[in-house]
């Protein structure tokens, strides 16, 4: 029962973020967005990750536990890409 509702929690997360991915690639902003944030959302899903391996757990909740981890990895690499294009902008608006 407790893996049924840990699925649920992985589901709900795990919604939203492909929308946050999809609005970081379409806006090309880090508005809204955190570093630290997202760093954490990684670190916890490493923790959820091994906690099911070291426990013996290796399900369909630790796939779950992936799936979430690349797209947030996804979301982190589109902020890195995203805050890079935004410095730039600004260095050729002060010339």
């Amino acid at each position: 029962m407790n893996q049924i509702f840990e699925i649920v929690m992985l589901i709900c997360f795990g919604l939203s973020w492909p929308v946050s991915v999809y609005k970081s690639y379409k806006t090309r902003s880090t508005k809204g967005k955190s570093l630290v944030f997202l760093i954490a959302i990684i670190v916890g899903y490493l923790s959820g990750i091994m906690g099911k391996i070291t426990s013996g757990q290796t399900n369909y909740v630790l796939v779950m536990y992936c799936v979430n981890l690349f797209v947030v990895i996804i979301d982190l690499c589109l902020y890195l890409r995203n805050r890079k294009n935004e410095t730039h902008k600004k260095r050729n608006l002060a010339i």
